[in-house]
């Protein structure tokens, strides 16, 4: 539904006191008026300026994987956010087995924690006081923040800015009526920005002068796609390729913070796409929210359920074996600015190994 001008003053006055409040914040953390604290292992923060997604869960998973390569035991600390779990700390992976599930970890830290198996996972509000928890119990070398470039409050030694090429809209207001949490001033305080959804530099054009407008100190950034890279039926561990179901049908369901960029993925899988039910991110299925998904398949005459990985083991076991429900998995793939990339994750080898003893 589209705003009047005269809504949309009204909304933006509304959000004042928010943005101001979020200034006032960072300001007191960077006068050193409040306390920072300081992890003894370095911390690489991913985050963004907007509400919803940007592509932060994949990037984390790629992070890790090029932190293992260069031998680092990686500990991955999340909020988890809308996870059942009240516990202040929760440890998800502890670097061997996965401890807990989907709805008491968090979607997606239990996908990381699926996905990245040798990496220890956590879930806590106070990062600070998590990192510290798992310290306790594990050995790790470095860790990876998520959702963290508000979270000033802990020290971080790679602050990554996440900005989806996408969304450009998205980077025209603070909220209530645009997506920005932060002025586009505040990408100041990222050591790297990485344009995501991009499948060629030139995409990321729109929204890096947008940022860099705002910003003209930033650096160069590093642009990410995201790929699909097989499908995986739910609820096994069977995988087919990509080209399998061109010209098939299916009714698509997520909840996940870009809908439109899922439909637009498998829609360039060749799948014709007959109705996509995009629920609220991090939701919670039921059974009666899977009926609805048959109901939608059946009327449809559609081949098959689609949905996201993230979403995948949440519904799992409201599944039955009648039902041919696949998720697409994706992969990281940096388009340019490896090199840079790979600079800011060469971290201090006398960090990774102070403190062990």
């Amino acid at each position: 539904m589209m705003m009047s001008a005269g809504m949309q003053s009204w909304f933006r006055w509304a959000g004042y006191p928010y943005a101001l409040a979020g200034k006032i914040r960072v300001l007191c953390y960077e006068r050193g008026w409040f306390r920072t604290q300081r992890l003894p292992r370095p911390v690489i923060s991913v985050g963004n300026l907007t509400v919803g997604g940007t592509g932060k869960t994949p990037v984390v998973m790629y992070l890790v994987e090029r932190l293992a390569a260069q031998g680092k035991r990686v500990g991955i600390l999340s909020r988890g956010y809308r996870r059942r779990s009240t516990a202040p700390q929760l440890l998800v992976s502890d670097g061997q087995r996965i401890l807990v599930g989907p709805e008491e970890a968090g979607d997606e830290p239990y996908l990381i924690a699926r996905r990245c198996p040798q990496a220890v996972v956590a879930v806590g509000a106070d990062r600070y006081a998590l990192g510290r928890w798992v310290l306790s119990q594990l050995p790790v070398d470095c860790f990876v923040l998520d959702d963290g470039f508000q979270h000033v409050q802990l020290h971080r030694d790679v602050n990554l800015l996440l900005v989806d090429a996408t969304d450009l809209d998205g980077l025209g207001a603070g909220l209530p009526v645009g997506r920005l949490r932060e002025p586009l001033s505040a990408a100041a305080r990222a050591s790297g920005v990485l344009i995501t959804r991009v499948q060629q530099p030139s995409d990321a054009e729109p929204v890096w002068r947008r940022l860099h407008a705002a910003c003209p100190t930033l650096l160069p950034p590093v642009c990410v796609g995201f790929p699909a890279e097989e499908f995986r039926r739910v609820g096994t561990n069977e995988r087919t390729l990509l080209s399998a179901f061109r010209g098939r049908s299916a009714v698509l369901f997520s909840g996940i913070g870009n809908a439109t960029s899922f439909r637009a993925l498998v829609a360039g899988l060749g799948v014709t796409v007959i109705d996509h039910l995009a629920f609220p991110d991090h939701v919670h299925y039921t059974h009666a929210m899977v009926e609805t998904i048959r109901g939608r398949a059946s009327a449809g005459g559609a081949d098959m359920l689609v949905t996201t990985e993230k979403d995948a083991d949440k519904v799992a076991p409201y599944l039955t074996d009648a039902d041919v429900c696949w998720a697409v998995r994706l992969t990281t793939e940096i388009v340019s600015g490896q090199d840079r990339l790979e600079a800011l994750l060469r971290l201090d080898s006398e960090k990774t190994t102070a403190g062990h003893a």
